[in-house]
């Protein structure tokens, strides 16, 4: 271990560039672990192999190399690894060749490094040799073009510090101390700032700040921060800063301390089955989280193991540092092996077993179809049979096998007639369940024509074979097909069968022999005949020679004519078991003869009195054809005599005339105009038809307005019982209206209130707190308030009675309470009461609860009904009541009397 950290600029002589007689300068840092790396390895130490002269660095990219040394690696920035654990004994040093190369300059520079080994050191003896120390500022030293050096202060730029990670030592550790040269005359403090001091994650680095020691307080992790950026500061006791901040660079050293992972952990790949060595199959993936710049990062990958081992153990190998999977030896075959799997291993440090850490990844390697597998017939021959004249009917099942993966355009078989079919009359879907190929009929076929097929049918798949790979003897194969007779139907020929006649022909007229025939020529069959549609029934048909003749007159002019074309169909049956029918169509084409007089069209006209113009047009309608019809000839008849006289009738052409009035006016009515009509046939016919024409009374328009017209143009049947609905409804709204009113009437007679409402105290304002005048308000005629029955019966008659008063009623009597009723008396009183008042016919609804009201003739007064005066039963005044109030005014009204 080295003593102490030097940072130095060396010049080599063999740097030198003899051509420009300078001198060559590089920046050579060798920095030493402070830490012993593998426990074998007691002590280090470094020595130049020339003397040489400290000059200003250049600060050029510098790149390091070790020679031939597999045991030792140097890093970016000048620090020596040990590769691997070092067995020195017998050894006093050892020798490492260290090669640096100026990137800009391409100059290279060598040095030796010497390795010596003191036996009678430990790993204790190690850990407690001084610790590295950095001071600063820095005096370099600068070589003049003369010769003479000049010492310049400049601030120091600190080679990164390395620190193991992991480390088991005891914490906190030691790792460099920081020193001004400026502590010599005073005191100073010393202190670190940066993410892993003060900033998060704070507390791994702390500086004692009187002896300037940096120490690590736990174990460092690369994996989560792979290195410090810090920066030291030197400060007196005021705390002003003695020197500039200098900046320190931890490095975390890695260790091989994770497995590697893979991306997956099965993988799935896939190559299809015959191919070629060499084919790429797949990668596989790993990761390690450690430094993949060093051996602990650096992964391999192998197979392990592969399942199944057939065709060969090793049907793939793996490149081992991209995990590419590819096929070494030919032999793939799905219909053998339809998958692989491997065990992959990835190890670090390179691949190396015995330090290296591994883990391990299933992978499935599907073997994908190929068309190599043609598809064969199970059987050189099938065979099947079908009855004649059947369509669409499977004549037989073709079976197959193939290798091939089911359902794939690989299994999938198509097949095709070779040969024996040349009419085209089968062909052979698929099954694309079973694979199978239905040989089905799609033309008939006929028994007397051919009574056997012999077909050669091949079988591919719906896509190309594999190169190499044809079609062998079991791909075609042989179909016999038997034909089966059946009783076939008699075939009318032609069919349908045209004929022209003239109309007219009388009945029982022989018009033609309509006959058919039996396919069946190998079977002896009779075939008879019968009549299946005749709409006029004008034709019959002989049943055993298939004669036809007439039965009625034959009529072109016939409703069941079209385009002078009349269809009769017939049928011929045989007596096979079970009988066969056949139809045939007869088609008689009607030739027109002059069978049909002519007639005026149109048959009715209209014309105003006075006409203007008074011509009208007419034509006449012949149901013949030509020459048979027109032209036609007009003339107006003889008699009577008044048609010549008032009519005249002037042809127009040999289709049309024109009727005309001679007269200037005609009274309006209806006429009949005889005229006489004759056609253009070989034998003319005529025929006298009449024309109706209604003269009418015309608007300015000339169009009849005539009762009759406004009548027929008058309202519909729909509108008239619209408007009778209409006028119902009206009626039925108009009686409740009436209801409604009547009802409201009752309504307002059965509440009328007792006062008028000018009158109604309930819209004034009384005080209630008025005492009134004393005395004087309670001068009262207590005579006016007797017993009922001390009055003349006469008496209790006067006065006017209201309308809410219980009427008088001196046949039915209510039951008398005592004077002094027992209290058990009261409920027998209340029911009698009731019992009265429902028997009472002269109780009203409304008042029948004013029977438990009337008190009897115990009561010291009578009825409030009929107040009078004791003293008369004449009229009484009741004036002297309107001093009382309006209430009693309005009594005083009511039984004296008054107008109100």
């Amino acid at each position: 271990m080295l003593n102490g950290l030097k940072s130095c600029c060396q010049e080599s002589s063999l740097g030198r560039d003899s051509s420009a007689g300078s001198v060559s300068r590089l920046g050579l840092l060798l920095s030493v672990i402070h830490t012993v790396i593998f426990p074998l390895l007691t002590f280090v130490s470094l020595s130049l192999s020339s003397t040489v002269s400290f000059v200003d660095c250049s600060g050029g990219k510098v790149w390091f190399e070790i020679g031939d040394s597999p045991d030792f690696r140097v890093s970016e920035d000048g620090v020596i690894y040990a590769l691997r654990r070092l067995s020195m004994a017998g050894k006093e040093n050892a020798v490492v060749v260290v090669y640096a190369q100026d990137l800009q300059s391409k100059k290279v520079w060598k040095t030796r490094v010497h390795l010596h080994v003191r036996p009678n050191e430990t790993e204790e003896s190690i850990n407690s040799s001084p610790v590295p120390e950095i001071l600063f500022p820095w005096r370099s030293v600068v070589v003049r073009g003369d010769g003479t050096m000049k010492r310049v202060k400049r601030d120091w730029v600190i080679p990164p510090i390395s620190v193991p990670e992991n480390s088991r030592g005891q914490f906190p550790e030691d790792l460099v101390r920081i020193r001004s040269d400026r502590d010599k005359n005073r005191m100073l403090r010393y202190s670190v700032t940066g993410p892993g001091a003060d900033q998060p994650p704070t507390g791994i680095f702390i500086i004692n700040p009187i002896s300037g020691q940096l120490s690590v307080t736990k174990p460092l992790d690369r994996e989560h921060i792979s290195n410090f950026h810090l920066r030291a500061h030197a400060v007196d006791l005021n705390g002003n800063q003695v020197e500039n901040p200098i900046d320190i660079v931890i490095n975390v050293i890695d260790q091989n301390d994770n497995r590697p992972e893979f991306t997956h952990t099965i993988f799935n790949g896939s190559v299809p089955e015959g191919s070629k060595p060499g084919s790429f199959v797949m990668t596989v993936t790993a990761v390690d989280k450690d430094d993949p710049k060093t051996a602990n990062g650096m992964l391999r990958y192998k197979i392990l193991s592969q399942n199944p081992q057939s065709p060969s153990s090793n049907m793939f190998t793996i490149n081992n540092k991209t995990g590419d999977i590819i096929t070494v030896a030919a032999g793939l075959d799905r219909e053998k092996v339809t998958q692989y799997t491997l065990i992959i291993q990835a190890t670090d440090m390179e691949g190396n077993p015995t330090y290296g850490l591994s883990n391990t990844a299933t992978t499935i390697i599907r073997i994908t179809d190929v068309n190599d597998n043609p598809p064969e017939f199970t059987t050189d021959t099938f065979f099947g049979e079908v009855h004649e004249n059947r369509v669409n009917v499977i004549v037989a099942n073709l079976t197959v096998t193939d290798k091939d993966q089911p359902h794939t355009p690989a299994w999938s078989a198509v097949y095709r007639i070779i040969a024996g079919d040349p009419t085209g009359r089968f062909s052979i879907p698929t099954d694309p369940t079973t694979n199978e190929g239905l040989l089905t009929v799609v033309k008939p076929v006929d028994f007397e024509q051919t009574r056997s097929f012999m077909l050669t049918v091949e079988a591919e798949n719906e896509v190309a074979l594999a190169r190499g790979i044809h079609l062998p003897r079991q791909s075609t194969a042989t179909v016999s097909v038997r034909i089966l007779d059946i009783n076939e139907s008699p075939e009318f020929t032609p069919n349908p069968k045209l004929i022209k006649l003239e109309e007219g022909l009388p009945a029982g007229s022989m018009l033609t022999s309509f006959t058919a025939q039996d396919p069946d020529r190998f079977m002896r069959q009779i075939v008879r005949y019968s009549k299946m549609y005749d709409p006029a029934k004008w034709l019959e048909i002989d049943p055993v020679n298939g004669r036809i003749s007439t039965i009625a007159i034959l009529d072109r002019e016939s409703p069941y004519v079209k385009n002078n074309l009349y269809n009769v169909t017939f049928m011929a049956y045989d007596n096979g078991v079970p009988p066969a029918t056949g139809t045939g169509t007869l088609q008689i084409h009607l030739l027109d003869i002059n069978d049909n007089a002519p007639h005026v069209f149109p048959s009715d006209v209209e014309m105003c009195e006075r006409p203007d113009p008074n011509a009208i047009n007419i034509t006449a309608s012949d149901p013949d054809l030509n020459p048979n019809a027109g032209p036609f000839v007009f003339e107006l008849a003889n008699r009577p005599s008044d048609i010549r006289r008032n009519w005249t009738l002037n042809r127009l052409s040999g289709e049309y005339a024109q009727l005309r009035l001679r007269i200037g006016s005609l009274a309006s009515g209806i006429y009949d105009i005889p005229i006489m009509i004759t056609d253009s046939g070989n034998l003319p016919m005529s025929n006298m038809s009449y024309l109706r024409v209604k003269v009418c009374q015309c608007d300015h328009h000339g169009d009849c307005v005539d009762m009759e017209r406004i009548i027929a143009a008058g309202l519909g049947t729909g509108a008239i019982i619209a408007i009778l609905i209409c006028i119902i409804i009206l009626l039925v709204l108009v009686l409740l209206f009436v209801m409604w009113m009547k009802r409201r009437d009752k309504e307002r007679q059965a509440k009328q209130l007792l006062i008028d409402p000018e009158d109604d105290v309930r819209d004034n304002i009384l005080k209630y707190d008025e005492e009134g005048g004393g005395e004087e308000d309670q001068d009262y005629d207590l005579s006016q308030l007797q017993q009922p029955d001390a009055l003349e019966p006469e008496c209790v008659k006067v006065g006017i009675r209201r309308m809410d008063e219980r009427p008088l009623h001196h046949d039915h009597q209510y039951p008398l309470r005592s004077a002094a009723p027992h209290p058990g008396d009261i409920g027998d009183f209340i029911h009698e009461g009731l019992k009265a008042a429902d028997n009472d016919p002269t109780a009203p609804p409304y008042d029948s609860l004013l029977v438990f009201d009337y008190e009897g003739s115990g009561s010291t007064a009578g009825s409030l009904s009929s107040l009078h005066s004791s003293s008369s039963c004449g009229d009484q005044d009741y004036d002297y009541l309107g001093d009382w109030g309006p209430r009693f005014r309005k009594l005083a009204d009511l039984y004296g009397g008054g107008d109100d």
